[in-house]
């Protein structure tokens, strides 16, 4: 899997963005993802967050991941043709802010958190919700599973 890494707040160490690619590429193992799939992770501000979760979401407030997936078809839109191109799962965007204020919050380290919301992030573009109780459970025991399986567990 191709993963593109953007650091727009110079704050995100190698290691994790080490640890954040190796975790998505496992995860996509296990997700049976194809190995040409494409996708984009990027760290930004609260304040730079706060803006796309307004203007895509209409929510007025700073998250901690958005996930923008390209493989979902909206309405009206066509289904592109053509078998050589690679599969572009789509964007994920993590608050970096959010990310070092929930580990303290959950008492665990930055890149457990920073694993956690990169795995969420994923698994929204491979189509997983949270909207209902089933389907949140779903998601959420396949966080767990994953992150485990890893060996990025809570501590």
């Amino acid at each position: 899997m191709q993963i593109d890494f953007q650091d727009e707040t110079k704050q995100v160490d190698i290691k994790d963005i080490d640890m954040i690619e190796r975790l998505l590429s496992f995860a996509g193992v296990q997700e049976n993802v194809d190995e040409d799939a494409e996708l984009s992770v990027t760290f930004v501000s609260n304040d730079e967050i706060q803006v796309i979760n307004r203007d895509y979401r209409q929510i007025d407030k700073p998250t901690d991941v958005i996930s923008f997936a390209l493989e979902e078809k909206g309405e009206g839109e066509l289904e592109v043709v053509g078998a050589d191109l690679p599969t572009v799962l789509g964007d994920i965007i993590i608050s970096i802010d959010r990310a070092k204020e929930q580990a303290v919050d959950y008492n665990h380290s930055l890149q457990r958190e920073l694993g956690f919301l990169s795995l969420h992030g994923f698994l929204h573009l491979l189509g997983y919700d949270h909207m209902e109780e089933a389907d949140e459970k779903k998601m959420f025991k396949r966080q767990e599973d994953i992150l485990n399986a890893f060996g990025l567990e809570r501590e």
